[in-house]
């Protein structure tokens, strides 16, 4: 994640208040001002959040694709995460998309236990695998695999 701190403080150099010892100065003064509180940073930072997990879900729902087709990209464009991070925090958000969906789905009447069964037995070997994988690839030619990723699925829905 991209460090979002505010600057550190640094002791003062205006010297000793002539004030007397009633007024005293703080030892420290702020280089920018304008920087936000970390509190506030990690309240935007926790809206944003909540915002691209919405938007992953209702796209998750209404779509089927996978959470990490859309909280990926936005955990990284938006939210400022590293590429590798934004897999792993998708991955951590697949199994309450996941839980909602199913029993959305399920009241329906429209899940098929077997072949989800079958589906997972597969998903469950294939993401040991993958996160094996994503533990060792470097950042910028895992960006270049998922960007190019998501391209092949754009074409192939578009002409299938």
């Amino acid at each position: 994640m991209t460090d979002r701190s505010p600057s550190t403080a640094v002791p003062s150099t205006a010297g000793p208040s002539t004030a007397g010892p009633s007024t005293a100065v703080p030892s420290t003064a702020v280089l920018e001002p304008s920087v936000p509180s970390p509190a506030s940073v990690r309240g935007r930072l926790t809206r944003q959040l909540a915002l691209i997990g919405g938007s992953g879900g209702v796209l998750s729902g209404l779509l089927g694709v996978g959470g990490g087709v859309i909280m990926v990209p936005l955990l990284v464009l938006r939210a400022g995460y590293r590429q590798r991070d934004a897999h792993a925090i998708s991955l951590g958000a697949i199994i309450p998309i996941s839980i909602a969906g199913v029993l959305t789905y399920g009241i329906a009447g429209e899940v098929r236990v077997g072949y989800a069964l079958a589906l997972a037995v597969g998903s469950v070997f294939g993401a040991r695998v993958g996160a094996g994988l994503l533990a060792r690839i470097r950042e910028r030619p895992l960006k270049i695999v998922f960007g190019l990723f998501l391209v092949a699925v754009a074409v192939l829905l578009l002409f299938k």
